[in-house]
Formats: structure tokens, C-alpha cells, sequence
């Protein structure tokens, strides 16, 4: 996540800690918007870890898959 934060900060012209704040509330937005078990992938991109595509089985419901 360390460096999405500065790639905020640099490209916005803001202090690192200020970008630290903007991120969280853009991947906080983010998670409000998706299923929980989605929105646990958020966490795991920050924190750069893999995703766990297995999850991403229910996204067919929402485009009237089964």
C-alpha cells in the first residue's frame, strides 16, 4: 500500500499522510459498495497479498448467471 500512497501523494501534490487518509477513504468507499466477501480482497490487494478468485464465484448472480 506504501506505494499507492506515494504515488497519490506525488502525483496529487500532497504530503504522504495526507494521500494515506485519501486512499483508506477511497478503498473504505470501495468495501461499503461490495459483498463482504469481496470487500476482504480489497484488504488483501492493499496489503498486497493474492487474491482469492474463488470469491469472485457470486459476481455471476449480479449478470444473471447462476
Amino acid at each position: 500500500m506504501d506505494e499507492i500512497i506515494k504515488l497519490v501523494a506525488q502525483k496529487a501534490g500532497i504530503t504522504e499522510a495526507q494521500a494515506q487518509i485519501a486512499v483508506n477513504t477511497v478503498l473504505d468507499f470501495v468495501k461499503s459498495k461490495l459483498p463482504p466477501n469481496l470487500a476482504s480482497q480489497v484488504d488483501n490487494l492493499a496489503a498486497g497479498k493474492s487474491l482469492d478468485l474463488g470469491s469472485l464465484g457470486g459476481l455471476a448472480g449480479l449478470f444473471g448467471g447462476r
